[in-house]
């Protein structure tokens, strides 16, 4: 099961405000969030979130829809991994919304621990895949991934660390934005 963490489109990509109008990031938003959506292919999907617009965006898109509201990142993610555990997924995919290059999701799965895919800056966690019933702690922000690596080591589980260009682009900063979305850099 994947479980794609959403803001409210409107409130997305605040840190490439220099760059673009609160339009062109909300856009650019829910197109690297569809890319993720179909990345995941064949794999079901859940995104949580706490937006009404994202909701409904999600179930157009055929995810289920967990609302989370005002958990926060780091709880709304565990609350959905609690809540697709209870429904009978043994594992959760956890990958962030902003993967422009994201692909074949699928992959990441059926490793017996815990999986974790770094930000291109081996600061940031773009992808952790965690058995499901682990009671895994998120910890996002600046220097998760030291953090998630330590909460691995707590659990006693294996850890698989994949070190992968396309899964650690993640768009934070204007010179994130990939050539081939420019189009929402335009003023």
């Amino acid at each position: 099961m994947v479980l794609v963490p959403v803001k409210a489109f409107a409130r997305a990509k605040a840190r490439l405000a220099p760059s673009l109008e609160p339009a062109q990031r909300a856009s650019l938003a829910r197109v690297m969030a569809e890319h993720v959506l179909a990345a995941a292919t064949p794999l079901p999907v859940a995104v949580v979130c706490d937006d009404d617009d994202v909701a409904r965006w999600a179930a157009g898109h055929g995810a289920m829809v967990l609302p989370e509201p005002g958990r926060g990142l780091d709880g709304a993610v565990e609350t959905g991994v609690r809540r697709l555990a209870d429904a009978g997924a043994d594992e959760v995919l956890v990958v962030h919304a902003d993967l422009p290059w994201a692909a074949d999701l699928a992959r990441l799965a059926g490793f017996e621990g815990v999986t974790l895919v770094p930000d291109r800056r081996q600061d940031g966690t773009n992808v952790a895949c965690v058995p499901a019933h682990s009671w895994f702690r998120f910890s996002y922000g600046a220097g998760s991934f030291l953090r998630h690596q330590a909460e691995t080591a707590r659990l006693g589980l294996p850890l698989r660390i994949i070190r992968e260009p396309a899964l650690g682009a993640d768009v934070d900063l204007p010179a994130d934005i990939p050539m081939s979305l420019a189009r929402w850099h335009m003023p």
